[in-house]
């Protein structure tokens, strides 16, 4: 089975819609496109590069496939275009009639069962690059297995979040970092089973506890049971 991997490009407050321009995804009023282009150097060109130079396909979402047709064919000089032409494209819409872009197939119908059935077949890792809509349902779904995630130190406010609403609760093990030099958090996060829990408190309550808990309002007692 092969793993479906997200690369991400995110701010502190977790937004990761339109790292690369101003016109890469205005939806909704965003107007910060392109947050992430003068943060890059060398460092995160190189981490970049180690992940894409071995072998992958794409599994990408309507916009985020439209961008990178309309870019990486005509990207003649570009080290990373190579990978990307080459590479297999799945695309998943429910808009898209064809997809052109060199070795496309288009995902329509059950998605999550045919994304399963991807993982399942023999084959490089799937790259989910972009595509915040796809990784919502792919989160939802228990699908993703590593996360590779650029923080970049600003934050926005508004905008696409990377953990959306559906995403689960699961722990994940931090299996690399770096940081830029322009102050970039690079970190590969895999999946790492269930939330393990734990308390700080006292086996006995203290009087001042026991009071705190009974001045909790009955919707706070009945999420705490839940």
């Amino acid at each position: 089975m092969r793993k479906i991997i997200a690369n991400t490009f995110v701010t502190l407050d977790g937004v990761m819609q339109g790292p690369g321009g101003p016109q890469e995804d205005p939806t909704g009023g965003f107007r910060w496109g392109g947050w992430a282009v003068t943060y890059f150097d060398d460092t995160m060109l190189k981490n970049m590069g180690e992940f894409m130079a071995k072998p992958f396909d794409l599994l990408l979402g309507r916009r985020t496939y439209e961008i990178f047709a309309a870019h990486w064919p005509y990207a003649k000089d570009d080290p990373f275009a190579e990978g990307l032409n080459k590479a297999k494209k799945y695309v998943v819409s429910k808009t898209l009639d064809a997809v052109n872009w060199n070795n496309s197939t288009l995902i329509i119908g059950d998605v999550v069962e045919k994304i399963e059935k991807l993982k399942e077949d023999d084959g490089p890792e799937l790259q989910v690059h972009g595509s915040i809509n796809l990784i919502q349902s792919l989160l939802k779904h228990d699908l993703i297995d590593e996360f590779r995630i650029m923080t970049f130190p600003i934050t926005i406010g508004k905008g696409k979040r990377l953990f959306g609403e559906g995403t689960q609760p699961f722990a994940f093990k931090l299996t690399d970092s770096k940081t830029s030099s322009t102050g970039v958090i690079m970190a590969i996060y895999e999946r790492a089973g269930e939330i393990k829990t734990g308390t700080t408190e006292f086996d006995t309550p203290t009087e001042a506890e026991i009071a705190r808990r009974n001045r909790l309002t009955d919707e706070e007692k009945a999420e705490i049971k839940n």
